[in-house]
């Protein structure tokens, strides 16, 4: 159940370098006389909030009550930027003004949909010990006002250093307020003790020291979670979805769509998880709706914020899709197990019938999916199903058989397959864990011997008694 966004006591603090997004936009027609470059015909301009200050965007049109904190200079670029903060209702109280540094800026200049050029306004010069004061100052400020999660979004332009991020956390834990970092540059020391990181894969790959192919690259990010220790780190990667790492690992496969610009994705990420934790859902739940989030966001052209119509809309989308998206044919499902595969995830398979879905079906294959992350379901065809059971079965055929098993939320994957036994199948997926009825015994189980061969195991699971599709055809038939 998704719990609806709305307006709330509780508030977020978002900590970090806000920056001024501004697109200059056209269509390009010709080369300039003067020099070998396009001539971009401006059509339309715009000018948005970004780095921290799109985050707390992100968590406002939420319906998140939103503070933020964060350096401007004092030029039109800063006067600019704090409007468009405070125009979406977002608390811009503590926004420290720096004589010293222009604010952050970045211009795009594009033809079409296609960026030509950016212009980046910025100060490369660390904050001044009166600025740090006056940074933590406004942080001790806003902590006395118990916020209910703190964001650090690092984009290592200076207001982030590891004196400030360290007493943020400090502050954080005495107040027993998690904190959420979006991390950058090299020194992840800096956030040790806080409470989750959101780390694209190129920023984990330089983080543990290794390439974004390194096979071993979640067991690594795994062990940085561990050396920092956090409740739980979430990988970020793009088309391959969302990798959250806690006790254990879970993957949160991405949503097929059109990308025309990941500018700003990682903002949307971490401003839809703070407000699933803002709203108590687990951080599992909550990375699965940033991951919607995302897919909706990396669909516009720009740095825009997700809106709650929006999300919810994509909620919409996905539970009418998804179901019916379990139903596989052999290449579509190995495609799904590769992919579980290469995130660690336990893959546990199951067959039968399954005609006359009751209470005792259910249980099993709640049971089942227990053994692992993922069940997959290998289901008799109709002919299949006659040749065990005798003529007058199935009583319900194979399709609606396959889409009533999709629906439930244990069984993640189902496949039909038409021989006596599902030996082949079971070889081709190799499977972590094999379970079958506690009726059989471990010898009985066709595929046992298979998997225990590439180190897995036989799950012999507890039937309820007195549940069967033949009792209650019984019943019917009297």
């Amino acid at each position: 159940t998704v719990k609806q966004f709305g307006s709330d006591k509780r508030h977020a603090l978002v900590i970090g370098d806000v920056m001024l997004d501004r697109y200059l936009i056209g269509n390009v027609g010709r080369i300039s006389p003067e020099a070998p470059v396009p001539v971009v015909l401006l059509s339309s301009q715009n000018e948005r909030a970004g780095g921290a200050a799109n985050v707390a965007a992100n968590l406002a049109l939420l319906g998140i009550k939103t503070h933020i904190i964060g350096c401007i200079g004092e030029d039109t670029e800063g006067h600019r930027l704090k409007t468009i903060i405070a125009d979406m209702n977002i608390d811009t109280a503590k926004m420290f003004h720096s004589a010293a540094r222009p604010t952050i800026a970045k211009t795009r200049i594009l033809g079409g949909h296609q960026q030509m050029l950016r212009l980046d306004q910025e100060s490369q010069l660390p904050l001044t010990a009166e600025e740090n004061a006056a940074i933590i100052s406004a942080i001790e400020s806003e902590m006395a006002l118990n916020p209910s999660i703190v964001i650090l979004s690092d984009y290592d332009k200076g207001l982030l250093s590891e004196t400030v991020c360290k007493k943020i956390i400090e502050i954080c834990h005495e107040h027993k307020i998690p904190v959420l970092v979006d991390p950058k540059g090299n020194n992840y020391n800096k956030y040790y003790g806080a409470t989750a990181m959101t780390p694209n894969k190129k920023e984990t790959a330089e983080a543990c020291h290794t390439s974004i192919d390194d096979v071993d690259l979640i067991n690594k990010a795994a062990a940085l979670k561990n050396t920092l220790k956090l409740d739980f780190l979430a990988v970020t990667r793009g088309e391959e979805g969302i990798t959250l790492i806690d006790d254990n690992t879970h993957q949160i496969n991405a949503m097929a769509q059109k990308v025309f610009d990941v500018s700003g994705a990682g903002d949307t990420v971490i401003a839809t998880l703070a407000a699933g934790l803002v709203h108590a859902l687990s951080p599992q739940e909550s990375l699965q709706l940033a991951n919607l989030a995302a897919g909706v966001v990396v669909g516009k052209v720009g740095t825009v914020p997700i809106t709650k119509e929006e999300l919810l809309e994509a909620v919409s989308r996905q539970q009418e899709t998804t179901q019916a998206h379990k139903v596989c044919d052999l290449p579509s499902l190995l495609e799904k197990v590769e992919s579980w595969k290469k995130t660690h995830q336990k893959i546990v398979f199951t067959n039968g019938c399954f005609d006359l879905l009751h209470a005792g079906h259910v249980t099993y294959l709640e049971a089942a999916k227990k053994r692992g992350d993922k069940l997959i379901l290998g289901l008799n065809t109709d002919r299949s199903v006659s040749a065990i059971k005798g003529p007058e079965r199935p009583v319900v055929n194979e399709d609606d058989r396959a889409r009533v098993l999709a629906a439930l939320e244990s069984v993640d994957a189902v496949i039909l397959f038409d021989e006596d036994t599902p030996l082949n199948l079971i070889k081709q997926i190799k499977p972590d864990v094999i379970a079958k009825g506690s009726d059989y015994t471990a010898d009985q189980v066709v595929g046992g011997k298979e998997v225990e061969s590439w180190g897995g195991e036989i799950a012999l699971i507890e039937l309820v008694a007195g549940r069967s599709t033949t009792n209650i055809i019984h019943k019917l038939n009297s």
